[in-house]
């Protein structure tokens, strides 16, 4: 179909112990250069990280993954980072990182609607299980 554009993601996962190698997924993020489209999705289950480490500082964790749904925006509330151009936003996004957020691996897809393809992996890939 013509209308489908490419389009490339990461999970965010939240590692509150690195030597234990266990992680919670905590968002989404996409990019699609053709579409012009970058967004972080978040969402922290609570839950489930105090139960991989319960001294888990649950607010500062959010506050981390707020603050990439900021650069992901280009809200200048996300700090110099976040005035760069997406395709080093999203770089910057995906890059390993040594703090308790980290990216997964960036994979590829293709599809009509970036926001409706973001929505979609957060459900399938973040979102607690029903």
């Amino acid at each position: 179909m013509a209308d489908r554009a490419p389009y490339a993601y990461a999970v965010l996962r939240v590692i509150p112990r690195v030597e234990r190698g266990e992680c919670v997924n905590a968002g989404i993020v996409l990019y699609s250069r053709p579409r012009r489209f970058l967004a972080v999705r978040t969402g922290l289950d609570d839950a489930r990280l105090l139960a991989l480490d319960p001294s888990a500082d649950v607010e500062a964790v959010r506050r981390h993954l707020q603050a990439l749904e900021l650069v992901a925006a280009g809200d200048p509330a996300g700090g110099r980072i976040a005035l760069l151009p997406p395709n080093e936003r999203f770089g910057w996004l995906t890059a390993p990182a040594s703090t308790i957020v980290q990216p997964g691996p960036t994979h590829g897809g293709c599809g009509d609607d970036p926001a409706v393809a973001l929505d979609a992996l957060f459900a399938r890939l973040v979102a607690p299980l029903a």
